[in-house]
């Protein structure tokens, strides 16, 4: 019978610790597997990561699962970006690690430099390292091209750099060799990839993710100019953009494999209540409201940031049918939750006590981070899920 479900799996802290598989996660694909490897049920693995390569996690996750992944299950949490194509023919500052460049010539922008690009041709911008300093004044820089925009794609190595060239760039409206007049606003486009304000490793504490680089950015921008650090786009969890995206890999593998039944139900797998968690609540009520074309999912700022920039930017109205009708969130305890000490039980203390760790433009509501079900681990997870549909 073919499925009318799919899963979304999130990696860190529920597939992976680190470099450590979690031992549940093997059992977990054995039983989404046939006895030739292939995947029973359609799966998307849906992580914050962005500091590599679609094609280089899909390897990661085939050697840590023990079964063929390929990139097109793969969202990292730039992966929606390929879509807002008013961007792509721009000049684009990338910040980050990793292969940044080739990530953004990947999804499709032409014109793209690199912070260390940036600091090369004004070395004079990059202060903080007195060692890194010029010991003679450089000539002026000449035939740098001005910049459009700014895409974030992960939490970069030395911070105090990309905060001051980021800003920079802000402040002088993609012209940093320029002498400051008047601060624009409002100022260049902004496309932030993964609001994590944190991740598990190995160690047994969290570790800062890219939401605590952009909660400096944002701190110091407001700090210089005292305005607010607007974003065009906030993309990866708990982002809506990113879950639509996800739901139609989903139904791209369903109609590749010739199941016929469409996808009813989604169930995503997290250990993150205010990424994953949240972002899966608030698509499943954008879902509920869908059909009354009404978002209505907790934003507190900008419009943009919750509420699914589908409909303007991705392309996905063109024979988009409306076949699923939920999307439920499981939560695992291997990874940033611990049962009993992350959610006051009592509602009034939840709402008063619960510290956020979401992003500044998400606002908190303490339904949206209350899971369907908490489980132990993934395996666990998928054996409800199975229950649940009624699924050998």
């Amino acid at each position: 019978q073919p499925p009318a479900f799919g899963f979304l799996f999130d990696v860190d802290g529920v597939l992976v610790r680190g470099s450590q598989v979690v031992p549940a996660a093997r059992q977990a694909f054995q039983r989404l597997a046939d006895s030739r490897g292939r995947l029973r049920v359609p799966v998307v693995f849906l992580t914050n990561a962005g500091n590599c390569l679609r094609s280089a996690k899909a390897r990661e996750l085939s050697q840590a699962l023990g079964l063929q992944v390929s990139p097109e299950q793969v969202i990292l949490s730039h992966s929606p970006l390929r879509l807002f194509s008013q961007f792509h023919q721009k000049c684009m500052l990338v910040a980050g690690q990793g292969p940044v460049e080739e990530n953004a010539q990947k999804l499709g922008f032409k014109h793209v430099v690199t912070i260390e690009a940036l600091r090369k041709a004004y070395p004079l911008l990059d202060m903080v390292d007195q060692s890194r300093r010029p010991k003679e004044l450089p000539p002026p820089t000449t035939g740098f091209p001005t910049v459009e925009g700014v895409i974030l794609f992960g939490e970069p190595v030395r911070w105090e750099t990309s905060l001051q060239l980021i800003i920079d760039i802000l402040l002088s409206n993609g012209n940093p060799g320029a002498e400051l007049q008047d601060i624009p606003y409002p100022h260049l486009p902004v496309l932030a990839c993964n609001m994590d304000l944190l991740w598990m490793a190995e160690a047994k504490m969290p570790r800062f993710g890219h939401g605590t680089f952009l909660l400096c950015l944002e701190s110091i921008y407001k700090k210089v100019t005292g305005r607010e650090l607007k974003y065009e786009a906030l993309i990866g969890k708990p982002s809506s953009v990113t879950y639509r995206y996800a739901e139609y890999l989903i139904k791209q593998q369903a109609e590749e494999q010739g199941w016929k039944s469409p996808i009813r139900r989604l169930y995503a797998v997290g250990d993150n209540p205010m990424s994953d968690i949240y972002g899966a609540n608030l698509y499943n009520n954008y879902l509920k409201s869908a059909h009354q074309n009404q978002i209505q999912a907790g934003v507190k700022r900008s419009p943009q940031a919750a509420s699914p920039q589908t409909e303007d930017h991705l392309e996905l109205r063109k024979g988009y049918n409306n076949s699923v009708e939920s999307c439920k969130s499981i939560l695992v305890c291997t990874g940033v939750y611990r049962r009993n000490a992350d959610i006051p039980s009592n509602m009034e203390e939840r709402t008063m006590e619960t510290v956020f760790h979401g992003h500044r433009d998400f606002c908190f509501d303490p339904s949206l981070v209350e899971a369907s079900y908490i489980v132990q681990d993934v395996n666990d997870a998928v054996q409800l899920a199975f229950k649940k549909e009624n699924w050998s």
